[in-house]
């Protein structure tokens, strides 16, 4: 419960203090953006490393060769626990942008920072809406900015997590409209460090494996048409081989 109570410290803390850095962000952005996005990515994932550790969370990583250090991609994960982003994007080597439920846009100062780091909010229910989440995902891909997706919409609650929810097609129009790599990632076990064991958080074991890049392009075209069910199925080897090491 202690780290429960110190991770919510944290965060409350870290969204409080830096409201004049969003400020200052805000300033350096008129004059030089690239310092500003890369000063807020850097910023970000140090406060999400912290909070990793107060966890206790020990993570092994497996196959980040696979992932460009030049060169925007489309990241797809599987999604067990809030802390999957957490996991994630600490370790993203360029400017990343996640898209979010619609909902999470209503968080004074947290959707503030998630906007500041070209976090995207998506309305399923709104077709057209969401339609421009998208485009607008696939032209932060072409001008140089990753994009990380949870296809399946949702937390997946299942209990055995290979299971996997079905992954919604429309998001992989993002890899197709910008020409870009998809690299699959295979969460095991993030739902060990707080949702199973609420309210507590737990030491836990976590593996992230990075897949091989998926070019669309050099997909035949049935998989090309079945862009979400392809990737989820490498995920799913990755989750079923990864079981035994958590």
């Amino acid at each position: 419960m202690i780290r429960f109570i110190l991770v919510c410290i944290v965060v409350i803390a870290y969204l409080v203090l830096t409201i004049p850095v969003l400020l200052v962000e805000w300033i350096i952005g008129k004059f030089s953006p690239m310092t500003k996005d890369i000063s807020s990515l850097r910023m970000v994932q140090a406060i999400f490393k912290f909070i990793l550790w107060i966890t206790g969370a020990k993570v092994t990583v497996i196959g980040e060769e696979n992932v460009p250090k030049d060169q925007a991609v489309l990241y797809v994960a599987n999604h067990r626990s809030y802390f999957d982003i957490l996991l994630t994007y600490s370790r993203c080597p360029i400017r990343t942008g996640y898209v979010a439920k619609k909902e999470m846009e209503h968080y004074p100062l947290l959707s503030n920072w998630m906007r500041n780091l070209y976090c995207l909010f998506l309305d399923r229910e709104d077709i057209k809406q969401g339609l421009k989440t998208i485009l607008q995902a696939a032209d932060y891909v072409k001008s140089g900015i990753s994009v990380c997706i949870f296809p399946e919409g949702t937390r997946n609650k299942n209990a055995d997590e290979t299971e996997m929810l079905p992954f919604h097609d429309g998001s992989f129009k993002i890899a197709a409209r910008a020409k870009s790599p998809i690299i699959p990632i295979a969460i095991s076990n993030s739902a060990n460090i707080w949702e199973a064991n609420f309210p507590k958080m737990t030491p836990t074991h976590v593996v992230i494996e990075y897949g091989k890049p998926i070019i669309p392009s050099e997909l035949d075209r049935d998989t090309q048409r079945r862009l979400g069910s392809y990737t989820q199925d490498i995920i799913k080897e990755m989750l079923i081989k990864n079981k035994e090491l958590v």
